[in-house]
């Protein structure tokens, strides 16, 4: 007698695919045990479902094992006895405990299985070992655990998930409180991307006592260590096996090469010496912030930036200067290399001093600029930095200003808009590694305003916390636009209100704008004004 039908619904419990017939017509229920003749009246219509998977279910034979090597796999007949795996006939037979086996068909990959395989929940060689002891191995496969067993002298429990990395959570679930008996349990899955996820998972359940096998190069499990001969290796690993920390959690003692690598002070410094002694100049991965008040002159503190980087390294600048014109933004920046302010029509220069200019700037080919005016989605902009970053290759990129992207938002929350463009900025930065200067208007002080030289401050920052928490670096800019005095009214004062990187903050330093030569400079207290 053997069974042709599997997977069926019971006629008489509630399961559905507990139910199978033999050759004979005779059914059999493994769930509730009722046995049905083909002619039973009450048996009522039996209905076949759909196969769920290829793993048949039914009842365990009676028929005894002959146990022998697999030599193909170099596991030797102990470690096969000790599991209770052989053979009957062709079919290679894997027990989980008394009531369920899984057989492969001709020792194949393929398999079916017998006896009350969901009753049993437990994992292939767990009642081999009692609960408790020092350590446990957890792997992918049967195979793999009986190679582990034999390569660890058959000194150290060895147990399988019951059905790869796609039960393996499930699995470790079911028998939590057998796995969590042991002081130790390392995990040792596939090398795979469905078996390193499914580890991880598994590892997390069991965090406070679980360690990880790291599988070398060149090998995906226990089995190959075997095939290869490399016992000494895997026993090693084994004994190397890292305690499982969750992602982003790294143990300090793994830092060693990282800690004592030499630190660059700066990727590029700012133009300006003050600056720098607070600042340390500015690095890749770092997300700055210039704010000051309307008309202060943050477009042209950032110019002087872009041009000092062109002068001082061979890497491409992205701007992003949403207020004004690429042929504004190009003329102004010529304008730094000509020492004159090409940007006015009054400026006398000669074509040659153009050409000079223009060369030294946008005709190195090393400048992009974003060719739009005005407002624009946060999406939109977002997609060009990235654009600007990984397929331009631009290590520094400007934004000016924060301000004009939050009126393009349609939910009309300024504080959230403000909230979505500083965090995928932020992410961008992270994600592309480069230096990214955004410009951001501030909040009017309710007495003096920026304009009239009002000292800025964090709590200035227009709309939400978001700039100043996201940000590495702040810095403020200060000016009386206002004042009598020309000194005065073209002296702008650097202030560092944020400072990730070594946490010096405060006045930087003091630059005067030359209406003649269209640069800041920085100056001292004692220079005269012959740089007006």
């Amino acid at each position: 007698m053997a069974f042709v039908e599997y997977d069926l619904a019971c006629p008489k419990c509630e399961s559905s695919d507990a139910y199978a017939i033999d050759d004979r017509g005779w059914g059999k229920c493994f769930s509730c045990g009722s046995n049905i003749p083909p002619d039973n009246s009450e048996s009522g219509r039996v209905v076949s479902l759909p196969k769920r998977s290829s793993h048949r279910e039914a009842p365990v034979s009676s028929q005894a094992l002959s146990y022998t090597a697999l030599t193909d796999r170099k596991i030797g007949v102990n470690a096969c006895q000790f599991y209770g795996v052989g053979y009957r006939g062709s079919d290679l037979v894997f027990p989980f405990g008394d009531d369920a086996r899984k057989v492969r068909k001709n020792g194949a990959k393929d398999f079916y299985i017998e006896g009350a395989w969901k009753a049993s929940k437990i994992l292939f060689g767990q009642d081999r070992f009692p609960s408790g002891g020092k350590r446990v191995m957890v792997v992918e496969g049967e195979l793999d655990a009986m190679a582990a067993y034999q390569m660890l002298g058959s000194k150290y429990p060895v147990v399988s998930v019951r059905n790869g990395a796609q039960s393996a959570l499930n699995d470790c679930k079911a028998n939590y409180e057998y796995l969590d008996s042991f002081d130790e349990v390392i995990f040792c899955f596939d090398s795979d991307l469905p078996g390193l996820e499914a580890q991880a998972q598994c590892a997390e359940l069991l965090a406070h006592k679980s360690h990880c096998v790291k599988v070398a190069n060149g090998f995906k499990d226990a089995c190959d260590y075997l095939k290869d001969g490399k016992q000494e290796q895997f026993v090693t690993a084994f004994w190397r096996a890292e305690r499982w920390t969750p992602d982003g959690i790294v143990s300090g003692d793994t830092l060693y090469d990282a800690v004592m690598k030499p630190l660059a002070k700066a990727d590029v410094d700012y133009p300006f010496d003050g600056l720098n002694k607070l600042t340390y100049g500015l690095r890749n991965t770092e997300l700055v912030t210039i704010t000051a008040g309307s008309g202060l002159g943050k477009s042209q503190f950032v110019r002087e930036i872009v041009w000092n980087i062109l002068q001082n390294t061979e890497d491409s600048v992205g701007l992003m200067f949403l207020e004004e014109s690429t042929r504004r933004t190009g003329l102004s920046l010529m304008s730094l290399a000509a020492n004159r302010p090409l940007h006015l029509p009054d400026t006398e220069v000669s074509q040659e001093e153009k050409d000079d200019a223009f060369n030294k700037t946008l005709g190195t080919g090393r400048v992009y600029l974003f060719d739009h005016f005005g407002s624009s989605d946060v999406d939109n902009i977002v997609n060009r930095v990235r654009y600007l970053a990984k397929v331009v290759g631009c290590k520094y990129v400007f934004v000016d200003h924060i301000s004009i992207i939050v009126s393009a938002q349609s939910n009309g929350d300024e504080r959230k808009a403000i909230d979505e463009i500083m965090t995928k900025l932020r992410m961008l930065v992270q994600e592309t590694g480069i230096s990214l200067v955004c410009v951001s208007h501030l909040k009017r002080p309710e007495n003096k305003g920026h304009e009239e030289g009002a000292a800025t401050s964090l709590a200035q920052l227009r709309g939400s916390g978001s700039i100043a928490q996201l940000s590495d670096m702040v810095i403020g800019l200060e000016r009386n636009g206002q004042a009598e005095d020309e000194k005065e009214r073209n002296t702008t004062k650097v202030r560092v209100l944020k400072n990730r990187f070594s946490g010096m903050t405060g006045p930087a330093c003091n630059l005067l704008y030359s209406m003649h030569t269209g640069r800041m400079t920085e100056t001292f207290e004692e220079e005269d004004d012959e740089a007006l």
